[in-house]
């Protein structure tokens, strides 16, 4: 039986969030939804956005990441980070629901 965790925010997610708002003077919460679509079925919709009542908020140190009821079953057990590469920086998630995934990282499928 496989243990139920909602997901996790990385600390080089939340120093990049830190950084964010250091640079434009304003704290912004990034919301991590999961939407129909993409080549592989869903597709990750990664943005800044306010907070709705139903979230789920994972916090460090005044700034927050927002999970609606309806995308937290599909990442139950993930992780939520930040890279950087070659091909550029971005948010990005680890999650072990996905069956397979396109090679941009957004879109996977169960």
């Amino acid at each position: 039986m496989t243990l139920t965790l909602p997901p996790r925010v990385s600390a080089r997610a939340f120093a990049r969030l830190a950084e964010i708002a250091e640079d434009t003077g304003e704290v912004k919460a990034l919301r991590v939804a999961v939407d129909g679509g993409g080549c592989s079925g869903f597709q990750y919709d990664i943005r800044f956005d306010e907070p709705a009542q139903d979230d789920l908020i994972l916090e460090e140190n005044g700034h927050k990441v927002l999970i609606d009821p309806v995308s937290l079953p599909f990442l139950e057990n993930a992780v939520i980070d930040y890279t950087e590469e070659l091909i550029g920086a971005r948010f990005v998630i680890e999650n072990p629901n996905a069956s397979s995934s396109c090679g941009c990282g957004i879109s996977f499928s169960m």
